[in-house]
């Protein structure tokens, strides 16, 4: 070997070793293989198995629906308040001592029924002595009327000065004001005395009770006695956009009974079903909507004043419309499509026009007819010509189920790949096997 060429790995007796630049250069190298290594293992192992995807992948499990024609209806979907037709106040229409309640509260009342009774004595004795009053003046004034017949026929014969008969006719004119006076005195107090008795004005339900018994009641007190809500029939208040203002206008100058459907909270429970009755004159300039009071019968009692509901109010209904479940209904890059059901269990992307919604049904306006079986469950991983195999609802209450038929359905179509693809295999196996039979003999 050539002296003069030096190994960088050597070193020479009584010289100090040093890193060489070859030695960092492969150990780097072969870090990043074993970084590069480990990085592919882990994205082999968390990578899922395509759908569809390979020669012997089985189909996808589904559920199917078959597009029918029905009836739709038009709904418009608005916010509501419930609002009494009547809520009272009963107050006191005099003053004095409150001597009876005859009300339990939350009972029923009909119109006409006593609530409570205020001390009467007072306004008895007020209306006895404007009837005595009255009795005093009517024979006053019959008296004078008897000496007003008296100098008339005087006058006439010139008996008496016609001064004197004048006198009389405004004796008993002023007599006849004082009994008209009188009788509507009587008649005051005849109503101060009804008073007493406080009644039901409407039918409705009672409400708390505001005033105990013996407590002093006035006119003029804030809270009243008791509050009288009308809950049958109720109504609610509800708003809807300027925009839909015409069209609910026009069905109502049709004469058109616009049926409307009163929700919950959560928009899940019907409570009640009405009919709209009539809008408001004027839009909120604030808000853009208009007001709107539908009525509803309340037998059931599902509705009470204030009560937030959700409504449903349908404007019109769609006759012999093309509908599907909107669970069918895929959102993607061809637009709004669903997955349709082909005759050889592949699906093909298949896009459609929409009309209404109304519920969880929806107006298809084109691109499927009444017969075509579309995917509604199941369709996360399909794409086009993708397999399938058709599970019943039932199955899709129950995954287990649904879990077995699609993975015995799998290994048939596995078992159908390999026999066709291992038959060549299995040829040359039994040629191998016979040669060695052969030397075995």
């Amino acid at each position: 070997m050539d002296q003069h060429v030096k190994d960088p790995l050597i070193v020479a007796p009584g010289q100090t070793r040093r890193p060489s630049r070859w030695r960092g250069f492969l150990t780097g190298c072969v870090v990043l293989a074993v970084l590069a290594g480990i990085v592919w293992w882990t994205r082999q192992q968390a990578a899922p198995p395509q759908a569809g995807g390979g020669r012997n992948a089985g189909p996808m499990s589904i559920v199917p629906e078959t597009i029918g024609k029905g009836d739709i209806g038009v709904s418009l979907n608005a916010l509501g308040t419930v609002t009494s037709l009547a809520t009272v106040t009963i107050r006191s229409q005099i003053s004095g001592y409150l001597m009876k309640i005859d009300f339990k509260e939350g009972d029923e009342v009909k119109k006409g029924d006593l609530i409570a009774e205020i001390d009467s004595r007072p306004y008895e004795a007020t209306l006895a002595q404007a009837k005595g009053q009255l009795a005093r003046d009517e024979a006053q004034l019959k008296g004078a009327q008897v000496d007003l017949t008296r100098y008339q026929n005087l006058a006439a014969q010139n008996a008496v000065p016609h001064q004197t008969l004048d006198t009389q006719v405004a004796l008993v004119a002023q007599y006849q004001g004082t009994v008209e006076a009188d009788r509507a005195s009587v008649k005051s107090a005849e109503v101060n005395l009804a008073y007493c008795h406080i009644v039901s004005p409407i039918n409705g339900r009672v409400g708390l009770r505001q005033v105990d018994l013996g407590n002093y009641v006035t006119p003029g007190d804030t809270n009243g006695l008791v509050v009288i809500t009308q809950l049958e029939p109720i109504s609610v208040l509800l708003t809807l956009p300027e925009d839909n203002l015409q069209a609910v206008a026009k069905r109502l100058r049709e004469g058109a009974v616009l049926p409307t459907a009163a929700y919950d909270r959560s928009g899940a429970n019907k409570l009640a079903e009405g009919t709209l009755q009539t809008f408001d004159s004027q839009i909120d300039a604030t808000t853009g909507t208009i007001k709107l009071r539908a009525q509803f019968v309340n037998d059931k009692r599902t509705l009470y004043p204030n009560q937030f509901v959700n409504i449903r109010l349908l404007l019109d209904t769609h006759k012999d419309a093309t509908t599907m479940s909107t669970a069918g209904i895929q959102r993607g890059v061809p637009g709004t499509f669903v997955y349709l059901v082909n005759a050889d269990s592949t699906v093909s992307v298949k896009p459609v026009k929409l009309g209404v919604t109304d519920g969880d049904r929806v107006e298809v306006l084109s691109g499927l007819t009444p017969g075509d079986r579309v995917v509604i469950d199941g369709a996360d991983k399909l794409r086009e010509g993708a397999k399938v195999v058709v599970r019943s609802a039932a199955d899709a209450a129950n995954p287990a189920a649904a879990k077995g038929t699609a993975s015995g359905a799998a290994k048939g179509d596995s078992a159908k790949d390999s026999k066709g693809g291992a038959d060549p295999d299995k040829a040359g196996g039994g040629d191998h096997k016979r040669s060695e039979d052969g030397q075995k003999k």
